[in-house]
């Protein structure tokens, strides 16, 4: 038989800590106010806060801690990220074996936990103390200044309107919220006058919050995902995903909604895929969102992909290019004509490298075509076409149209068939300069795939001048990175670097600080595999020449590896071994 658990009043009573009027005058408090009653005891000084949370603890199980801010061990604050530690008010006591010993004060906030044990990757135990002393140690150790930090303030704003919704939202609140904004709320609208319905205004709220906060916290994307009991708010920053909130399970059909209007998308379909665009200006800055949502179990799952018109016009020589790439790379992009193709993953930045190319090209005396699908970023002197695949406007159809148009230069988005791979060699067979992207893991499977297409091999040999892949991979924090004394010899193996290799050299590894939102991590650079053609490997396409050959005679030719590229930023401070092998290792092979 399950043991009962004595309530928290009963054990204050028995302790002599409280009367039976006290309790009653307290429960009558709460239920007036809103309030939990040991909050209500303490609200009304009728009870101690010791001896409220001594109490909390008993009925819980938990160890109650006599919480100062000696009791925080020197190294034990950086065992968890600073943001992590004011937004939940929890403090790190040290660790107890392979656990982490955590001061918490509120039992009950299970969801907190699940966040750090997910971001931690440690088991926790946990010790009850009472908030006011959390917060002060905090305050004590960090001398936390709310002006400082953004987080705080948008994590206040949330709780406010999470609020507001508790309140005025009921069990049927999803229903009632989709036709009372579908009525009132123009579909261009964002956030102008709500009108007189007391439930809108905090789901637009609530939405804009949400898209400020992942835009100011530098996220790329941001994931909101219904699951069995709550919705799930992820970001993705720096390439990985981070939960940032929660939003209670009734306001799933109210918060997809607010967002399908932004992006004009029809709100009654629920049961197949829809795409939208939404524009948006957020401090002072005009930013794009591409909106896609997708039925799912639980719910239809909606990703808002974030478009900022400055990150593609960084500049080349800020991508991470090595000097002796840089200089190769730019003098591909400026041959007359010939295919230059940038393979990679989705996300590894491709998009990003190829406007960059233009931008660098775009001058008054240079036609440059585009046919992408979709238009991501728009840029002046530059004609972009977008793909439409419903009408019948394809890559083909757009390509052989655009030679009509006698340009100097063309974009395709993406190689996705022979068809395509053809019209693109014929153009740079006759005089045009393209640039493509095509998705294989390293530079020498760009041949193979091409001729794999269906493409004639004489035809890959003749028309490609270069091909370049390349990954994205986190750059240390500048602000909190440590120098690694004792670097693991396993990450350095798996990179090609021998104990010789980095004498007098420094290694650095993450710690976290505001700056990186604890990650160790802010911002992130390409690493780059440069394959230029040459006479050798022009005769292996030719042969058909399986991959690893190609790759032989391109190493020998004097092209640096992902994997080499990667160890010249490791050495120079720029990163680590650990995310370098993450994103370019290739199997079987150490360069």
């Amino acid at each position: 038989m399950a043991r009962q658990h004595k309530r928290m009043g009963d054990l204050l009573i028995e302790w002599g800590a409280v009367t039976n009027a006290d309790l009653e005058r307290a429960l009558a408090h709460g239920k007036a106010k809103g309030m939990r009653l040991g909050e209500a005891l303490i609200n009304l000084q009728l009870a101690s806060e010791a001896a409220v949370y001594k109490a909390l603890a008993a009925q819980h199980g938990m160890e109650y801690f006599d919480l100062d801010k000696k009791s925080v061990p020197p190294n034990a604050v950086n065992l968890i990220p600073d943001e992590l530690m004011r937004k939940h008010l929890i403090l790190p006591l040290g660790m107890e074996g392979n656990r982490l010993k955590v001061a918490i004060h509120d039992p009950l906030d299970l969801e907190m936990l699940d966040i750090l044990r997910f971001r931690l990757n440690k088991e926790v135990k946990t010790v009850l103390a009472p908030k006011s002393r959390i917060k002060q140690v905090i305050d004590e150790l960090f001398n936390a200044d709310s002006s400082k930090t953004i987080d705080k303030t948008m994590d206040k704003t949330l709780d406010r309107l999470r609020d507001s919704l508790d309140k005025s939202m009921d069990a049927t609140m999803d229903k009632s919220v989709d036709r009372s904004i579908d009525k009132s709320i123009d579909v261009a609208g964002l956030g102008e006058d709500v009108g007189n319905d007391p439930t809108q205004a905090p789901i637009i709220k609530l939405v804009h919050a949400m898209i400020a906060e992942a835009v100011r916290n530098r996220a790329s994307d941001i994931h909101i995902e219904p699951m069995k009991d709550r919705v799930r708010v992820r970001y993705r920053i720096d390439g990985e995903c981070v939960e940032r909130d929660r939003v209670p399970l009734r306001m799933r059909g109210p918060l997809i909604s607010r967002i399908k209007i932004m992006a004009g998308i029809d709100i009654a379909e629920k049961r197949l895929p829809q795409d939208g665009r939404i524009k948006m200006v957020v401090d002072k800055q005009n930013v794009d969102f591409r909106v896609s949502t997708l039925p799912a179990y639980h719910g239809e799952s909606c990703v808002l992909r974030i478009l900022r018109p400055d990150s593609v016009r960084i500049g080349l020589e800020n991508l991470g290019f090595e000097e002796e790439d840089y200089k190769a790379f730019e003098k591909i992009i400026r041959r007359p004509n010939g295919i230059f193709l940038v393979t990679g993953p989705t996300g590894s930045g491709k998009t990003t490298t190829l406007y960059g190319a233009l931008n660098t090209l775009n001058r008054p005396d240079r036609k440059i075509i585009t046919a992408e699908d979709p238009v991501e970023y728009n840029f002046v002197g530059i004609n972009q076409c977008q793909v439409r695949e419903n009408i019948g406007l394809t890559f083909a159809k757009i390509l052989r149209s655009m030679l009509r148009q006698a340009p100097n230069i063309i974009l395709v988005g993406e190689i996705r068939d022979m068809e395509v791979a053809e019209v693109a060699i014929q153009a740079a067979l006759t005089g045009h300069l393209v640039f493509s992207t095509l998705h294989t893991n390293d530079a020498p499977s760009a041949i193979t795939r091409l001729i794999d297409m269906g493409v004639k091999p004489f035809l890959v040999a003749s028309s490609i001048q270069a091909v370049m892949a390349q990954r994205l991979v986190r750059v240390l924090c500048p602000k909190c990175k440590q120098v690694d004394r004792e670097p693991d010899p396993m990450w350095l193996r798996l990179l090609g670097v021998s104990p010789k290799d980095i004498e007098g050299k420094t290694l650095y590894k993450p710690r976290g600080c505001d700056h990186c939102s604890g990650t160790g991590f802010r911002g992130r650079l390409g690493i780059f595999e440069m394959m230029q053609m040459n006479n050798e490997i022009r005769e292996l396409a030719f042969d058909r020449a399986p991959t690893n050959k190609i790759r032989k005679a391109a190493i020998a030719g004097g092209m640096k590896t992902l994997l080499g590229d990667g160890r010249l930023k490791v050495l120079s401070g720029v990163t680590t071994a650990e995310e370098i092998v993450k994103v370019a290792q290739v199997e079987g092979i150490v360069t």
